[in-house]
C-alpha cells in the first residue's frame, strides 16, 4: 500500500467531487460498514425503485464513472453505485483486513447487501467490476435478479498480450502522465471528459491494496448460471478480442444477450458509452428477472 502522507488525497478528492458534480442533483451519499472496512456507495433512484448495484472497473476507475449511465438507470430503478474497497476512491479497508480472496469479495458483497438491506439486486460491472460481479453471481446466484456485464475482462477471454505489457508497464510505476499516455493508447487518441481523465491522473499512486485476481470462471460453472445476462462489448476495445468474448459467452451461459456497441473503446466505458446502452441496460432490466 502507497503512504498516504506522500499521496495527495485532497486533490484526488476534488477531482472526484468534479465528476460526481456530473450525477443527478438527488444523489445522495451513504458509508456501509462491512468486515473488510467502510464501503462508500453513490445512491440516486426512486427509494422503492428495483435495486440495481453496480461495480466499477479496476485500476484508477471509481464510482463516479458511472455518471453517463446514473440519470437514465435511475428514472426506475435504486441505483447504488459502489466504490472498491482498496482501490481509488472513498471507501476506506480496515487495516490488515481487505480482501484477499474471492472469497472474501463474496464475503463483502453479501455484507454490503446487507448493509443495504437488500436481499436481492440486479448486478452490474465494468471490465474488473464484472469480473466480480461474474464471480459473485456464480456463488450466490438467489442474490442477483439480472447480470450486467460492461465490457468483462477475463470472463471469457484472455487480454490481449499488447494490452497486457501497456497496462503492466503503467501499473509498476504510476503517475499521472503514465495514465493519461496509457488511455490515450487504448482510447485512440478519441477525446476524453477531461474532469473524468483528471480523476484518473489523480488516482495515480493512491494509497491502494493488492486487488484479488483470479483465473477466468470454469465452462462448467459459466454454465450453471441460470440467471439473465447481458454482455455489451466495445468496439475498439484494445483489451480482448470483442467478437471471441461474445461468442464464447453466448455458447456458454444459458440465457446470455450479446451485443457490441459502436465506436467506443474499453476505458471509455461507461463514462463515454453511446445512448444506447443505457437503453440496452434498461431493457433488459424490465425483462424477467432469474
Amino acid at each position: 500500500m502507497s503512504a498516504r502522507g506522500t499521496y495527495d488525497m485532497d486533490g484526488f478528492l476534488a477531482a472526484y467531487d468534479r465528476v460526481m458534480a456530473k450525477w443527478p442533483t438527488s444523489r445522495e451519499a451513504v458509508t456501509v460498514p462491512t468486515p473488510f472496512g467502510a464501503t462508500h456507495v453513490n445512491v440516486c433512484g426512486p427509494a422503492d425503485g428495483p435495486p440495481l448495484l453496480l461495480l466499477p472497473g479496476g485500476g484508477s476507475a471509481t464510482s463516479a464513472s458511472w455518471y453517463r449511465q446514473a440519470a437514465e438507470l435511475s428514472r426506475v430503478h435504486r441505483v447504488y453505485a459502489v466504490d472498491l474497497i482498496g482501490a481509488p476512491g472513498r471507501s476506506t479497508p480496515a487495516p490488515g483486513r481487505h480482501p484477499r480472496t474471492t472469497a472474501d469479495l463474496v464475503s463483502w458483497l453479501d455484507a454490503l447487501l446487507k448493509g443495504l438491506g437488500l436481499a436481492e439486486t440486479d448486478l452490474g460491472g465494468h471490465s474488473y467490476g464484472a469480473w466480480i460481479a461474474l464471480r459473485y453471481a456464480l456463488r450466490s446466484p438467489h442474490r442477483v435478479r439480472h447480470l450486467v456485464l460492461l465490457d468483462p475482462t477475463l470472463c471469457f477471454a484472455k487480454l490481449k498480450s499488447a494490452y497486457g505489457l501497456h497496462a503492466v508497464r503503467m501499473a509498476l510505476r504510476p503517475t499521472p502522465r503514465r495514465v493519461r499516455t496509457f488511455l490515450e493508447w487504448e482510447t485512440g487518441g478519441v477525446p476524453l471528459d477531461p474532469d473524468w481523465l483528471a480523476l484518473q491522473e489523480a488516482a495515480a499512486g493512491f494509497p491502494s491494496v493488492r486487488p484479488v485476481v483470479g483465473p477466468r470462471p470454469k465452462p462448467g460453472a459459466l454454465r450453471t448460471l441460470d440467471l439473465p445476462v447481458l454482455v455489451l462489448l466495445a468496439e475498439n476495445t484494445r483489451t480482448h478480442n470483442p467478437s471471441k468474448v461474445a461468442a464464447r459467452a453466448g455458447k456458454l451461459l444459458p440465457h446470455a444477450t450479446t451485443a457490441t456497441l459502436p465506436n467506443v473503446s474499453h476505458h471509455a466505458l461507461p463514462h463515454a458509452a453511446p445512448a444506447e446502452a443505457s437503453r440496452r441496460i434498461t431493457d433488459f432490466l424490465t425483462g424477467p428477472a432469474g
